[in-house]
């Protein structure tokens, strides 16, 4: 019964998302959209849940990424993206900090899809073998 809840709530989230980008119109929501397929072809079982005031974000063991937008730009934020190589420099925004890190998508602004997409697979491995570490710590 848990994983019907589950199943229902993934659903749900997905729902929710693609009302939150269709209500962006314009550009905005087609580069939203297509950085949402480009996540999905990547791993088509990527949970999806709107956050933080209906921020759309993206999780899989451990979350991913977020899809912000602005008047002026999407911004799609990667939790860990300081630890992520990123040889195409798609990172172009945050770049301070020591953990997140930010594409900023303008109007117009062609965004290199298989470079996005090698970054969502380093995504996910990272989140994959930092939960595996967790796991086999001692005492638990």
């Amino acid at each position: 019964m848990a994983a019907d809840k589950s199943v229902e709530a993934g659903a749900s989230g997905s729902e929710e998302v693609e009302r939150r980008i269709a209500a962006l119109g314009g550009w905005r929501a087609v580069a939203l959209q297509r950085m949402r397929a480009l996540i999905k072809e990547v791993e088509p079982g990527v949970v999806e849940e709107c956050k933080w005031r209906g921020t759309p974000v993206w999780s899989c063991e451990g979350m991913l990424c977020t899809g912000e937008s602005y008047r002026d730009k999407v911004k799609l934020t990667f939790q860990r993206g300081a630890a992520l190589a990123d040889p195409h420099r798609l990172f172009n925004a945050s770049l301070e900090g020591n953990m997140r890190r930010a594409i900023d998508i303008f109007e117009g602004q062609p965004v290199d899809e298989q470079a996005f997409r090698a970054l969502v697979r380093e995504a996910i491995d990272l989140n994959r073998r930092l939960k595996r570490a967790k796991a086999a710590r001692p005492g638990r």
